[in-house]
């Protein structure tokens, strides 16, 4: 099986939209690497995440703010060989992202972003409180490199 690299950022970009959830990893304050799962919002190159206003993924991104966020999609298991063990891959696209954190105090900047991020996930229209938006971390991470790959392909196979 074969991976390919995704040179079109359209599709790189409909990879990202089609996801429910990312994988941002960070440093911890040890230097050991610390992934979690999240709801984001993507929009003009920037991905918008959130979390409560405090506590350990706050603590370390304050120490450093550079994350590598993934996102992966399409898992379907596929071989050349149904007997043949190695031959057996992990159909997917992926896209990952490097960046830094920067949290966004403003509090109609924080509304804005907070919408990006529902309207991934519902139409619904939302009206957030000034204490509710006072009370939530609201992450900016402008991407600065993004790659998107295929896994999985059978060598005669095209994109």
């Amino acid at each position: 099986m074969k991976t390919v690299v995704i040179e079109d950022i359209q599709r790189i970009e409909s990879i990202i939209l089609h996801c429910d959830a990312c994988f941002v990893g960070i440093t911890d304050l040890n230097g050991n690497p610390y992934v979690i799962p999240m709801n984001f919002g993507y929009e003009n190159g920037i991905i918008y995440l959130h979390s409560g206003p405090e506590g350990s993924k706050v603590e370390m991104l304050e120490h450093n703010n550079n994350v590598c966020i993934t996102f992966s999609l399409g898992h379907k298991l596929v071989y050349q060989h149904e007997k043949v063990a190695c031959s057996y891959s992990m159909r997917s696209e992926s896209v990952m992202c490097r960046g830094k954190v920067e949290f966004i105090e403003n509090i109609d900047e924080k509304r804005h972003a907070l919408n990006i991020i529902m309207r991934h996930y519902t139409d619904n229209e939302f009206v957030y409180s000034d204490p509710a938006v006072r009370n939530v971390k609201v992450w900016q991470v402008s991407i600065k490199q993004m790659t998107g790959k295929i896994f999985g392909l059978r060598p005669n196979e095209e994109l």
